[in-house]
């Protein structure tokens, strides 16, 4: 082959080589709960609108505080978490544009089957924690800034108990998964969203025993990082992320998200009470 075709050949490709990189680089970085994650729900969300619009969702799994962290610093395009106090914080000191609801479950106590505290079947967490704080059972908390533990401090608060540093009271610093095994492995309560619960194949003698108290509430929403204060930020996409969460395509695809016929995320981007 004489040189001159080689260059040839070798500046087509390049020219090819260049044509696909930007699809290549077609990403966006999310800074999400541990229970999107956990719970399988990104994993049936994200390939679906991978697949319509060709931009390709990168998670990084934290707790909410932690995410909103990450936010903050400019290390993700947008966050979707789950504590409504701390999103509109961050929104209102300019690191988020707009908060958007996406979705909601709700928070679950579990705990040993065998119940020591008796709180099975009770309808108000706050009491059901202070049966706990009075007999000394066994707690696992996330103790990680997460949405879940900050809605367990608010439950907390609201029994009147500070369990932070009684011996019954063991922080993990970890996600809901890790969590839930160590409260499996002990034979402790935990506060855990249902979603996660629902997926969590280690359940061995945990139970769930406290639902149904509307402080129990837990909705989900998406903000996108503001542009003005990281202009890195790939905003159009991440904007176009949100938009499908909140579209009807993605409200429907959310309700659609099932393990073992329940329902795990409820879509109420209509919601205006959201």
């Amino acid at each position: 082959m004489r040189s001159g075709t080689v260059l040839a050949l070798a500046a087509l490709l390049a020219v090819a080589a260049l044509a696909q990189s930007p699809a290549q680089d077609r990403h966006i970085v999310v800074a999400s709960t541990t229970s999107t994650e956990q719970s399988g729900l990104f994993g049936y969300l994200l390939p679906l609108f991978t697949k319509k619009t060709g931009i390709e969702v990168r998670v990084v799994a934290q707790g909410t505080g932690q995410a909103l962290q990450t936010g903050m610093r400019g290390d993700a395009d947008l966050v979707l978490v789950h504590d409504p106090q701390s999103e509109r914080k961050f929104v209102e000191e300019g690191f988020g544009v707009k908060r958007h609801p996406v979705m909601y479950n709700d928070f679950v106590l579990v705990g040993p089957s065998s119940d020591p505290a008796g709180v099975k079947g009770m309808k108000d967490a706050a009491a059901a924690l202070s049966k706990i704080a009075a007999t000394g059972a066994l707690f696992a908390s996330r103790g990680d800034d997460s949405g879940t533990h900050k809605a367990e401090l608010r439950l907390w608060a609201a029994a009147g108990s500070d369990p932070k540093g009684q011996s019954w009271y063991r922080e993990t610093g970890s996600g809901m998964g890790p969590t839930l095994n160590t409260a499996a492995g002990l034979g402790a309560y935990a506060l855990t969203d249902r979603a996660t619960w629902i997926a969590f194949a280690n359940k061995q003698d945990l139970a769930l025993l406290v639902e149904g108290d509307r402080r129990l509430f837990n909705q989900y929403a998406a903000i996108l990082v503001n542009p003005e204060k990281h202009p890195h930020v790939k905003a159009e996409w991440a904007q176009a992320f949100i938009d499908w969460l909140v579209s009807p395509e993605g409200q429907e695809a959310i309700a659609g998200f099932k393990i073992g016929g329940q329902q795990l995320f409820f879509p109420n981007a209509n919601d205006p009470g959201a």
